[in-house]
């Protein structure tokens, strides 16, 4: 049987790159973002493969337009949330807190409850997310993106104690990148940062393995489990930033 994923935000970046190793796996690919000029270049790769479906999740039509995206493709077995926006905001500018909190925070609710709710009238899926490892700590240069990110994480948790209380079969994926060389990232002086190929690769897998909670990659597992070690009054302290 003919295996179908939906990616929300592969109009390029991480989103896009898993595209395409899903395109190379055989997979009906199901592509959706704001851009159409993006879609469409990329649904060329392989129109045979390939659903396309504008989509704003920060729109009140973005549930109806992914219905209308999983008719197009006859189904839906896995489902991406690759949405995603945030700023460094030091300065606290209330206009780009609220633009990050209406995509991942209001957007993300209306995604992810309307794949929970196709997958739990069709009896099985798999339900995964691009959060980061910002949501570990809160980062004082970046507000609401770790704090956006935090949700994420919690909602995820939430999702899937939901499921097991229904008694559903359902599957969760957590995916947890750090930097990422992608137009999110408007220069190359973030250290550590990460190829959008690379990464791809490792979500694709993570996925295949149905591992809850993916930290990408080692290196930012490494960062993480000594940030989750650092006493809360020295982090406080601590002038995080690029």
């Amino acid at each position: 049987m003919e295996k179908k994923v939906i990616i929300i935000g592969a109009t390029s970046g991480i989103g896009r790159e898993v595209a395409l190793i899903y395109i190379a796996k055989g997979w009906k690919v199901g592509i959706a973002g704001r851009r159409a000029t993006e879609l469409d270049s990329l649904r060329a790769e392989a129109p045979e493969q390939v659903c396309a479906q504008v989509l704003d999740v920060t729109q009140d039509d973005a549930t109806e337009k992914l219905q209308a995206l999983i008719e197009q493709m006859g189904g839906m077995d896995v489902f991406l949330l690759s949405s995603g926006i945030g700023k460094q905001n030091p300065t606290l500018q209330t206009e780009l807190e609220l633009a990050t909190a209406a995509t991942n925070v209001e957007g993300f609710i209306r995604m992810t409850n309307a794949a929970y709710h196709y997958f739990e009238q069709q009896g099985h899926g798999h339900l995964a997310v691009i959060s980061s490892i910002a949501g570990t700590k809160g980062l004082g240069a970046a507000a609401a993106y770790s704090a956006t990110k935090r949700f994420q994480s919690t909602y995820m948790e939430a999702l899937e104690q939901l499921a097991r209380m229904n008694k559903l079969n359902l599957s969760f994926t957590d995916i947890r990148p750090g930097f990422v060389a992608t137009p999110l990232l408007k220069d190359d002086s973030y250290p550590m940062l990460m190829k959008a190929t690379n990464v791809a690769k490792q979500i694709v897998k993570a996925i295949s393995k149905k591992k809850r909670i993916d930290i990408i990659d080692w290196k930012y597992r490494i960062l993480v489990s000594f940030w989750q070690l650092i006493p809360k009054w020295i982090w406080l302290r601590l002038p995080v930033k690029k």
